[in-house]
């Protein structure tokens, strides 16, 4: 059954939209098959910059080699694309990691405030949307994309505090949204909640209603399979009735339980949220997600890599000082392989009810607050995509000259089916949206 036209007979019968995955695809109402293409995208961070000679490939095109930092996604070469020449050209108030972050997703400037950086004027919060709640909104508003969280916002070992360095995503002007960095409760707010049980419920009695006002208005012999429906509803319905179950396409993860949440617990912190971000993506929870590891000026000490040095203050040696650069390039390697084990696991499932893997209908952009860290530089932010969501035309390395990352995400809106004229600053979608697919 066409999604419109099923909405347009529940708005006729005067029913609910929450109806509407329940209603199943009956012939005399079917006007074609179009189905919406399953679609996520995934905004990963990692802090302080990159190693430019040992992360962007020599060549441009499909014949690109993979350098040091990137090597650990060989297996994902073909699926995979590199951006260079994507700038943040956000100025105004506050330092370049304030804006680094802070304008990262919302290409937009600062707004006035008292805190001060670094260096140059202090600066408050953003002053738009960041493009992944854009895209969310833009999918809840739909029923046929809506999901149950619309996002998430996970972190790994983000600072428990709120300030323009350790936030990334903003529901609006002055709004931001703080990540969690704790999975236990990550897995409480997806799992364990009974008041979301509740709320459920109460859906499924709404439903269960229209399911019986909608039985009186079709032919007889496709009662069957609303019958068949009406079934699945009154499961749901006994599933709820036990606080320990919920109906979910995959079971939970299994947590290890008593893994420290500060700096030495940073890797299992990051296998426990990738986990549970696929796990989620998978039971369809959610199509859209940021995954943000520690934050602007970064200070984490790797020690799991032998680094005892903390990842800001290496970001800031000069580049003649090889210990420090060796040191940063093995931090790098070390978050590639996080991005690595995140494309696995999408890659190891198969979209549930449609082709592939959920990779194939997932794109993970993997992303930076400043394209060198020493140099503060807001050129050539490390902008890679991971997987098929978008359909972009992936397995290559592109160059571009010196653009806005605000067209960027313009073109990541379009390939949502979300046409936007322009993204954050005014003036800096000039060009359109970047030729990617």
């Amino acid at each position: 059954m066409n999604v419109s036209t099923r909405r347009n007979f529940l708005r006729q019968l005067g029913l609910s939209a929450a109806a509407l995955p329940f209603l199943p695809a009956l012939p005399s109402l079917a006007q074609g098959n179009a189905s919406a293409k399953m679609q996520r995208i995934i905004f990963l961070f990692t802090p302080n910059g990159t190693i430019p000679n040992e992360f962007w490939p020599d060549q441009t095109g499909p014949d690109f080699q993979l350098k040091r930092i990137l090597a650990p996604l060989e297996s994902f070469k073909s699926r995979m694309m590199t951006l260079k020449g994507v700038c943040n050209k956000i100025r105004g108030d506050g330092d370049g990691h304030m804006r680094g972050i802070s304008c990262l997703l919302t290409a937009d400037e600062l707004l006035p405030g008292n805190i001060q950086g670094g260096s140059d004027k202090p600066a408050g919060w953003a002053r738009n949307i960041s493009i992944d709640q854009e895209i969310r909104n833009f999918l809840q508003a739909r029923p046929e994309t809506a999901t149950r969280f619309g996002s998430l916002e996970l972190g790994v070992a983000v600072p428990n505090r709120a300030d323009p360095w350790t936030r990334e995503s903003y529901a609006g002007p002055n709004q931001p949204l703080a990540p969690s960095s704790d999975p236990y409760a990550v897995f409480d707010k997806l799992y364990g909640q009974s008041k979301d049980r509740e709320n459920v419920g109460s859906v499924l009695d709404e439903v269960r209603d229209d399911l019986k006002l909608i039985a009186s208005k079709i032919d007889p012999e496709e009662r069957e399979l609303l019958d068949k429906h009406a079934t699945f509803v009154r499961e749901m319905e006994k599933d709820l009735q036990s606080a320990n179950t919920v109906s979910l396409m995959f079971p939970p993860p299994a947590l290890e339980q008593g893994v420290s949440l500060d700096n030495d617990g940073i890797p299992k912190i990051s296998t426990m949220q990738a986990d549970l971000l696929v796990n989620a993506f998978a039971n369809g929870m959610a199509r859209v997600a940021t995954l943000q590891y520690t934050n602007s000026v970064g200070q984490a000490r790797m020690r799991w890599l032998n680094i005892n040095d903390d990842h800001h203050g290496l970001s800031h040696e000069p580049d003649n000082n090889a210990d420090a650069q060796e040191k940063l390039v093995k931090i790098n390697i070390w978050l590639c392989e996080q991005l690595a084990y995140l494309a696995k696991k999408l890659d190891a499932i198969p979209e549930p009810g449609g082709q592939g893997s959920m990779l194939d209908n997932t794109t993970i952009v993997w992303t930076n607050e400043l394209g060198k860290g020493n140099s503060h530089s807001l050129d050539n932010i490390p902008f890679v995509l991971v997987g098929g969501g978008l359909g972009f035309k992936t397995g290559q390395a592109m160059q571009f000259d010196n653009v806005t990352h605000n067209r960027l995400w313009m073109s990541v809106a379009h390939a949502f089916g979300h046409h936007i004229p322009s993204f954050g600053h005014q003036g800096f979608s000039e060009g359109g949206a970047l030729g990617l697919s």
